[in-house]
């Protein structure tokens, strides 16, 4: 046990009474549901001071979670049918749709379900391996339960062309989200660093200490009277970079059980932010593309229940 990873984190009050299984996923960006199930299966999940293998397990407030992981090794990642919602693709690179709820590249727990292993399937030996053989293909990532737009290469030049891009700020991100509360201005920036949080190594915070330069710009789509649609617009890509600058300014992301100080009066399930649009200069033809995502259906049910309100 000691080589083990422990990961430490406390239940917060709006999570009571949760199940074990869903806390977990929404916890840590890397973590299907499927992947959380086996971890408690195979007795990795302690609450307090006991294992707790009941998947179906009902979380309290205050409660302290261990989880234990095999430190990272090499994994082995297989091809699996796993649908796709393919945009764009040539020889170079493709763009995808990614659903919320699927987690991107496997890690420690998680070698199976993800986004690389449907390109794997899709793409067999087709991919850049500048990322290693755990993440083939994998320029830029999202968020787990954050849907929207990837690009993903296939070759090595096609690789480093689009990080290249990335590093200096040419590739456009552009984002939908609905936050709490109304934003301070119509329009803005937001110009702090991020780095992880000091007090909660499974969050990231705005601090001086061992952080990136990180800068969000935003605008006000739809205002009401608790909430606000906006469009965000990332100059840098930090790991939750939007909702941490959003809830650095006291405006989290609605269903953002991590950031969101536990409001979530919709039941929402996971933070609702979509990555709608991507632009970038193509490695080979160097024809400027962009692309764009529609909201996902429970995101425009949502944005249609506060405009009938």
């Amino acid at each position: 046990m000691s080589e083990q990873l422990r990961y430490v984190f406390e239940i917060p009050e709006d999570r009571q009474g949760k199940r074990l299984d869903s806390v977990l996923a929404a916890l840590m960006d890397e973590l299907s549901r499927t992947a959380a199930q086996k971890l408690i299966d195979e007795g990795r999940v302690q609450v307090n001071d006991r294992i707790e293998t009941s998947r179906k397990y009902k979380v309290k407030s205050g409660e302290e979670i261990i989880l234990m992981l095999e430190p990272s090794r090499s994994l082995e990642v297989l091809p699996e049918n796993i649908p796709l919602t393919i945009i764009y693709e040539d020889e170079s690179l493709l763009v995808v749709d990614k659903p919320r709820g699927l987690v991107v590249h496997p890690a420690p727990g998680n070698n199976s379900g993800t986004l690389v292993n449907a390109l794997l399937y899709h793409c067999g030996d087709r991919l850049s391996t500048i990322n290693g053989a755990s993440r083939p293909g994998i320029v830029h990532r999202i968020d787990k339960d954050t849907s929207g737009l990837l690009m993903v290469a296939k070759t090595d030049q096609a690789h480093c062309s689009l990080a290249e891009q990335l590093a200096e700020h040419t590739v456009l991100r552009e984002y939908r989200a609905i936050c709490h509360g109304r934003l301070p201005e119509a329009a803005g920036t937001i110009n702090a660093p991020i780095g992880r949080d000091p007090k909660n190594r499974l969050r990231m915070a705005v601090t001086p200490n061992n952080s990136k330069p990180a800068v969000t710009h935003y605008r006000m789509l739809e205002e009401f009277a608790a909430y606000t649609y906006l469009a965000a617009v990332l100059e840098t890509g930090r790991t939750h970079q939007i909702r941490v600058h959003l809830a650095h300014i006291h405006r989290p992301l609605l269903g953002d059980f991590i950031y969101g100080a536990g409001r979530n009066p919709f039941r929402v399930e996971g933070q609702l932010l979509h990555a709608g649009i991507l632009g970038f200069t193509h490695p080979k033809t160097g024809h400027r593309l962009v692309f764009e995502s529609p909201l996902p259906d429970k995101f425009d049910q949502l944005l249609t229940r506060l405009r009938k309100a």
